[in-house]
């Protein structure tokens, strides 16, 4: 690994581990609920003590302040509203996310898709880009299409997972399957580090620490979670929470604990 690849994954990772907080749903959802300030959001996170986040451009070029997490800039994008949801084009590119100071960049690709091949051709191409500038990639490796019947088939997520090390991510982000033996054997056959996606809004802040924790046992390097931080009513409680979970391996009730305690004074 080149020593600025290297420089840019100690920004997004602490110790080895992650917790970022997606927030490219603008393109593809509009200014959904917990997004409609970015400012304020991204600094929430931040005091939360996440290690990152997940910009399009056009949110870095928004930011009114330097924040001390890393920032990695989505390059991909669809809409629900077009012909071909499920198939993400490119929006920029490394050359970009290096003149906005963004730390890596991230690929979305949905395995099973009608355009499968094409995002797979991408995938490939900015790999290649990434490492020539010595940028991180993750790739966010999702089941999703015409062609797929469960999305959370723990088969299917380990070939998605296993695709994007061997197109050439540094970190690939992929959907927790939903117990530990499994989501053990999709870490086991990734040639890179995984980190868990969190999916759609939770019913409690407990059921988001709980997979989480799962996901650390199960060998995950941490997580990626969107909706499930940012539309809490704390955010920063729920970052400052699943740290302990993922930097200092407490359970559950320790990071329930400390949500209350958080939102509470």
């Amino acid at each position: 690994m080149t020593t600025g690849k290297a420089r840019r994954l100690s920004k997004i990772l602490r110790d080895g581990r992650i917790l970022c907080v997606p927030m490219d749903h603008g393109v593809s959802d509009g200014p959904i609920k917990g997004l409609e300030d970015i400012n304020k959001i991204v600094k929430d996170v931040d005091e939360g003590g996440a290690t990152s986040v997940i910009l399009h451009k056009g949110s870095i070029k928004a930011l009114k302040y330097q924040p001390n997490l890393g920032i990695i800039m989505h390059a991909s994008a669809s809409t629900s509203y077009g012909p071909t949801p499920y198939h993400k084009v490119l929006v920029s590119s490394v050359e970009e996310a290096i003149i906005l100071g963004a730390d890596a960049i991230s690929l979305h690709i949905n395995v099973g898709a009608n355009m499968e091949n094409d995002m797979l051709a991408k995938l490939g191409k900015v790999a290649d880009e990434a490492d020539r500038w010595g940028m991180p990639l993750i790739a966010m490796m999702y089941v999703r299409g015409e062609n797929v019947k469960n999305q959370y088939d723990p088969e299917l997520i380990k070939r998605a997972v296993r695709l994007g090390g061997e197109l050439g991510a540094d970190i690939v982000k992929a959907p927790f399957t939903g117990d530990v033996e499994t989501f053990k054997e999709v870490v086991r056959g990734s040639l890179v580090p995984v980190a868990i996606a969190g999916g759609p809004k939770l019913d409690s802040v407990k059921a988001v620490f709980q997979m989480a924790k799962a996901a650390i046992e199960a060998g995950a390097i941490g997580v990626t979670f969107g909706r499930n931080i940012f539309q809490d009513k704390n955010p920063k409680a729920v970052v400052k929470a699943l740290g302990k979970i993922i930097f200092n391996n407490l359970d559950v009730d320790d990071a329930v604990r400390t949500y209350n305690e958080e939102s509470n004074s």
